[in-house]
């Protein structure tokens, strides 16, 4: 049960399905809401600039029917009368163009699924599979989209039902008028008809957008095994991590090694801890260069040994450097007293090594407050 359950998709989709899926061209997508913003300007174009372009059109049809002999024998004069004419015409209807590319471009934004990817137009042979089409008809979105289907055909045939009996005495009367007036009042009727079906279908797209997004998303559900999966790629294998890991405090490591024959001096436990201490002009206070324990400590005395580095055995200054000092930092300031004692030594020790005479002596008893010096440990 436990494994049936894993491939089951019952997990929302996660943010980077959602972005894999927009990279191939799956979006949510409702053909309602783009029929219904396009017809919907339409209307609305043809409610507001309909007379200025009847006139408009109207001018260029008598224009276009008004000829003279000369002008019949002038092969290039009908030619540049026609450019003329259709110049007219497209500027006549290009509010009209306009809208309507805005709307179709815009539909999408009401989704936010407005999306440009190479992938959506990729050939792909599987959709001439009969099969695969088939499969798409007889299933529940296909159903859907049937219903669909009947719904709209059944509110906008009742709209336009409705729309004609409550206009019907205006349009009984159409045949009384004369052919401008009865034209006038069509037109009207008709602008006024053709805007509330097309509002009906508001009912449509209010109920189609929720099911398309419902769809998209129930789609792109993932089992727990994908999801399990797809932490695993985000986080990383936990081997991988831990390998990673492992070079990352290799290469620290040996950064920190690579440090220790700058060092002014090691200060010890005398085996168990080492930190490894410098001070130039222009520090602020010494800094730690290397600490560690155990093998550590051990490799820090080697290399430090192999490089001449002085040594100077103060076990509780050496717990107190390796666990309050951080690398590549300065030290506490509480520490300074302790440190400086220990500088003292190493510059009269370097002194000595240049002129001799008598060899200085390590300081004994280094003092370290009590509240910086760690528990002892054990080291086994």
């Amino acid at each position: 049960m436990a494994e049936e359950s894993d491939l089951e998709k019952t997990e929302p989709a996660s943010s980077r399905r959602i972005e894999q899926a927009r990279e191939e061209g799956q979006v949510p997508r409702s053909r309602e809401i783009g029929a219904f913003m396009i017809l919907m300007v339409s209307a609305g174009a043809f409610w507001f600039i309909g007379p200025w372009m009847m006139q408009r059109t109207a001018a260029l049809v008598r224009r276009g029917l008004t000829l003279d002999a000369q002008s019949l024998s002038d092969s290039q004069f009908m030619m540049a009368r026609l450019t003329v004419l259709s110049g007219d015409a497209l500027m006549s209807f290009a509010p009209l163009f306009i809208a309507l590319v805005v709307a179709a471009l815009l539909s999408p934004f009401l989704l936010g699924s407005w999306n440009f990817t190479l992938k959506a137009i990729e050939p792909d042979f599987g959709r001439l599979n009969p099969m695969n089409g088939l499969s798409r008809i007889i299933s529940w979105s296909g159903l859907a989209e049937l219903v669909k289907a009947v719904a709209k055909a059944m509110l906008v045939g009742g709209v336009a039902a409705w729309v004609m009996w409550s206009e019907r005495a205006d349009i009984f009367a159409l045949f009384g008028q004369s052919i401008e007036v009865g034209l006038l009042s069509a037109g009207q009727l008709i602008n006024f008809s053709f805007l509330m079906i097309v509002a009906s279908m508001l009912l449509i797209v209010a109920i189609d957008v929720p099911f398309q997004l419902w769809q998209y998303y129930d789609n792109l559900k993932m089992t727990r095994e994908e999801v399990k999966q797809e932490h695993k790629e985000m986080e990383g294998n936990p081997e991988v991590r831990g390998r990673i890991r492992q070079l990352q405090r290799d290469a620290a490591r040996k950064r920190m090694m690579g440090a220790v024959p700058k060092a002014d001096v090691i200060v010890t436990n005398p085996t168990h801890f080492a930190v490894a201490l410098a001070y130039k002009n222009g520090m602020k206070a010494p800094k730690v260069l290397a600490k560690g324990r155990g093998a550590i400590a051990l490799k820090i005395r080697e290399i430090g040994a192999a490089n001449g580095v002085p040594m100077l055995e103060a076990p509780p200054l050496a717990r107190a450097l390796y666990r309050h000092a951080d690398l590549d930092q300065e030290i506490p300031s509480g520490l300074y007293a302790a440190v400086a004692e220990v500088l003292a030594y190493v510059y009269q020790l370097a002194n000595w090594r240049k002129v001799g005479g008598r060899f200085p002596s390590p300081p004994r008893e280094i003092a370290v407050p009590a509240e910086l010096v760690p528990a002892e440990v054990s080291y086994g």
